[in-house]
């Protein structure tokens, strides 16, 4: 029996020994390899945090301390050891187990985290509750160096430094983010690193310790003194310090034995500390190691050669492609990316127009202020970011973009269901919330060359804040569309029984839909969702209409139509497609769409019920 069999609980790795926790970590290393080359997931952040892990386990009782995961997709470790390896069978399917901490998986999983830098503060929240109940187990937070570019992470130090609350800070450093970090936090983090004055003077202390037979409790503390004291000296302007936290580190995030001592000592502090753990993204595993950003969230692969399956040309590759394009006739258009160039198509432009490409880091709230300001200044700021990370800065749209009318262009990318990464990814929202903003245009195209044309549009010719939302993948409506006019839908078929209603990639289920129930039902694709267009939507109506959306029913599509079908008395039953207000879990797109009706044949059934 393997040592993985072993272990459920964090008392399991407590009664290994040293060498048989080195073990430990060889096989969970193999066994995260070969789930994700089938499954697909994250695979070099968890690679990196394998000891790591392993040693929180053997300093600490979890579940009854709870450590908060941010973001969370280096979580596999820890769910491996409380007892979820047979869950990894059903890694992010429908049904099966989470990517990401999921409080209702586990009560080792203390809070449910998907996006970057909510860590310290529900942690801080979770020790103040522990605290006002007269509780005493630990509290911590686990977070990448990409989580310190986001600001809601200073705000949390700032308010955990002074409060004196028992806190565990853990900096899993590894230089990366989804991308290369970027700015002057991994600047400084990589200073305080590679020091040569302090690690030299510490190694040569260590080194003189090493060689006294005994040294007793106070002579320890006083050792402990005199290095911190040192540190002050070598790194005077230690900001975690000066934030109120003692600081340990860095520690070789791949030494068992040093995590195991540096995380004793964070334990026995009894006040809020910083541990800074150096750790290599894709530890163990040669191609991860080479291709940190490509082994961060992939489909299966090859485990024996890396080799990653390769993907058809999606939306976010014909946006930056486009992108690049029009700067290069248009020189006020500027490219702004929130730590993720890669993946959303903007590497390209950002090689070759270096001084109009900002990576701002995972700060979404300042590069869409940033953005506002570069259009104050005369500037085209285009800002693609995922659409369920784009809420995060949603007052900064409303309140810096659409308040003061700036040609902002929003490229909203993963908009809809993208599948496997679940409920804190899923891009459901965005129609409904950007709907209610002043001034903001939403556009959706159904195709890769409508999206050419909208961005196109988007940058040249429109006034004011526009969002482009496009769906993960490269699913597109069949046959050519009509060519793009701002505010205008299309009548892809006519019919008189049941018109259909669609937007984004939902038009080809309408088309589907169609085939389905015969040559008498109309489909009207909707490229430009807001400012809607009344009068085709009113001149297509049918006495059965149905509206087809990738996002949630309320406040979105449906609802607008719904609305203008009320307001001129429109004698038809309307039948609103899409998904509810509810979380949606992990599955592919194909099994979500059925799973919630929106696919073509449930939509032609419901028709056909309500035809009698």
């Amino acid at each position: 029996m393997s040592k993985l069999d072993k272990i459920s609980a964090s008392e399991d790795v407590k009664k290994l020994s040293f060498n048989e926790k080195t073990e430990l970590c060889s096989e969970i290393s193999d066994f995260i390899i070969d789930t994700v080359s089938k499954n697909g997931g994250h695979l070099a952040s968890n690679l990196g945090v394998v000891e790591l892990t392993v040693a929180l386990h053997t300093v600490f009782d979890i579940p009854r301390d709870k450590f908060v995961w941010d973001v969370g997709h280096q979580s596999y470790v820890n769910k491996l050891l409380t007892g979820r390896r047979e869950g990894f069978k059903t890694l992010r399917k429908l049904g099966g187990m989470s990517g990401f901490p999921k409080t209702s998986e586990s009560e080792a999983d203390v809070f449910n985290t998907g996006h970057s830098s909510t860590s310290i503060s529900a942690a801080l929240g979770i020790a103040r509750a522990r605290d006002l109940s007269g509780e005493s187990f630990f509290v911590g937070a686990i977070f990448g160096d990409g989580s310190l570019t986001g600001g809601m992470m200073y705000e949390a130090m700032n308010d955990a430094g002074i409060s004196k609350t028992p806190l565990i800070l853990i900096l899993n450093d590894n230089h990366m983010s989804i991308s290369k970090n970027v700015g002057s936090v991994s600047k400084y983090l990589r200073a305080l690193r590679l020091n040569p004055r302090y690690s030299h003077t510490k190694s040569v202390v260590e080194r003189f310790l090493d060689r006294v037979p005994y040294i007793g409790g106070s002579a320890k503390r006083g050792i402990r003194r005199f290095k911190r004291r040192l540190r002050s000296v070598i790194l005077p302007n230690n900001i975690f310090e000066n934030m109120g936290f003692e600081y340990f580190g860095p520690v070789d995030g791949h030494d068992l034995k040093k995590l195991i001592e540096v995380l004793t000592l964070a334990k026995n502090a009894k006040k809020p500390v910083f541990v800074h753990v150096s750790t290599k993204k894709g530890k163990g595993y040669q191609p991860a190691e080479n291709y940190p950003e490509r082994f961060h969230g992939l489909g299966p692969f090859d485990k024996e050669t890396g080799e990653v399956l390769q993907s058809k040309r999606d939306y976010s590759s014909v946006f930056g492609d486009k992108l690049f394009d029009i700067a290069l006739e248009n020189e006020d258009v500027v490219g702004i990316t929130c730590a993720m160039p890669l993946g959303t198509g903007m590497s390209r432009f950002s090689k070759y127009f270096r001084d109009r490409f900002f990576d701002v880091g995972i700060a979404e709230q300042h590069g869409v202020t940033m953005a506002a300001g570069l259009a104050a200044g005369g500037r085209i700021p285009v800002i693609p970011v995922y659409s369920s990370f784009l809420q995060r800065a949603y007052d900064q749209i409303l309140h810096d973009v659409c308040l003061q009318n700036l040609h902002v262009v929003f490229g909203v990318d993963r908009a809809g269901i993208v599948g496997a990464d679940g409920e804190t990814h899923q891009g459901i929202y965005d129609i409904a919330y950007l709907s209610s903003m002043p001034n903001m245009a939403i556009l959706s195209p159904s195709t890769f060359s409508e999206l050419e044309e909208m961005l196109s549009y988007a940058v040249n010719e429109h006034n004011g804040p526009i969002a482009i939302r496009y769906p993960r993948g490269s699913a597109q409506s069949s046959g050519r569309m009509p060519a793009f006019e701002f505010g205008r839908a299309h009548r892809l078929f006519t019919g008189n029984a049941v018109t259909v209603y669609a937007t984004g990639r939902m038009v080809a289920a309408a088309q589907e839909v169609r085939r389905i129930l015969g040559e008498d039902t109309c489909v009207v694709a909707v490229p430009t969702v807001r400012p809607l267009d009344r009068k085709t939507i009113l001149e297509t109506a049918s006495p059965i209409s149905c509206v087809i959306e990738d996002g949630i029913c309320s406040e979105g599509l449906g609802s607008a139509i719904a609305e203008v079908f009320a307001r001129e008395n429109v004698d038809a039953k309307l039948l609103l497609f899409g998904f509810p207000d509810s979380p949606v879990p992990a599955g592919t797109i194909g099994e979500l769409d059925r799973k919630y009706g929106v696919d073509a044949q449930s939509i032609a059934e419901a028709v056909r019920r309500l035809k009698g």
